[in-house]
């Protein structure tokens, strides 16, 4: 049985991702009081009926702050039972979340006469840290359309194999602000910048004449065997931890050239070793996850 606990702020994208994990055959319930939540999981592990083989539960800041943080205590019961069971959190920056509420015309659900919306955040995000501190996988929505939000859903959960860790290289630009679901972030703005070449301003990190300018450059090919060899080393460790997902966050200045070409080089290198390897461009248009390439496909690439 695979239980899928789904939590996070208020405006980052919960019903979007439930409604994708319905859509992919998960039995949803959203909105159940935690304090139920204990007693909903036995009555389905005790069932025999299929529809609950995979299920996804809800959770919200409607609750008491003694029931929500009484939750990793009980996902912690969950998972030495030997059940399946994950949790995922999204977040998103404040200033993204105001734009929401703004353009929706929604109440926040701690909002009221003597409590305005920027203190119903502040509040509410207090109030899930217990969830937030143990989720298994965080998910910054701050950047995500709600297509890209999907696709994440779709390949980091339901691509996952059982047992399998999924890695993420994901790329960003630091004048956008450091991705919050990132485990462990790293700096690429010390290397030699293509967007002072008038000729690669316009292009990224993908593109071939990108690609062939940041391999002239040693420092290029040392910064990418350090993370590498960096991560590598971490793997074991999150593979012992039982953990689901790592997420490995490269910022440039823009998350446009270097960034990016990283991300792609780090995701072919791993792609040889791991089966759950995907790369995110999180300041390319369209941002979304692309599956990485074998190393053999990365020889294919133009020279």
């Amino acid at each position: 049985m695979r239980i899928i606990i789904l939590s996070g702020l208020s405006g980052s994208g919960k019903s979007v991702a439930l409604h994708m994990l319905e859509d992919l055959g998960f039995y949803c319930i959203d909105n159940i009081p935690a304090a139920l939540l204990k007693p909903f999981v036995s009555y389905t592990v005790r069932s025999s009926e299929p529809t609950y083989e995979r299920t996804a539960i809800g959770l919200d800041a409607r609750n008491t702050p003694a029931e929500v943080a009484s939750v990793p205590q009980l996902i912690d019961e969950l998972k030495r039972s030997g059940l399946q069971c994950e949790v995922l959190f999204l977040v998103a920056a404040e200033d993204e979340l105001l734009r929401r509420f703004a353009e929706t015309h929604r109440k926040h659900p701690m909002a009221g006469s003597d409590v305005g919306l920027r203190e119903a955040m502040s509040m509410e995000r207090a109030l899930l840290e217990p969830i937030a501190s143990v989720a298994d996988l965080l998910i910054d929505t701050s950047r995500l359309s709600v297509h890209a939000l999907r696709d994440v859903i779709h390949k980091r959960v339901e691509q996952r194999a059982v047992g399998r860790l999924s890695i993420t290289f994901e790329s960003f630009g630091f004048k956008r602000g450091i991705p919050a679901d990132a485990d462990f972030v790293f700096d690429a703005r010390a290397l030699p910048n293509p967007y002072w070449e008038p000729g690669l301003r316009n292009l990224t990190g993908r593109d071939a004449e990108v690609i062939r300018f940041l391999e002239t450059h040693t420092n290029v090919a040392t910064l990418v065997a350090d993370i590498a060899r960096f991560v590598r080393g971490r793997v074991p460790e999150y593979q012992a931890s039982n953990r689901s997902y790592l997420t490995v966050a490269i910022g440039c200045t823009g998350g446009q050239h270097r960034s990016v070409y990283i991300v792609d080089r780090l995701a072919e290198i791993f792609a040889a070793e791991f089966d759950q390897v995907t790369a995110r461009h999180g300041g390319l248009p369209g941002a979304k996850l692309f599956p990485a390439r074998r190393r053999a496909a990365a020889s294919a690439k133009a020279p």
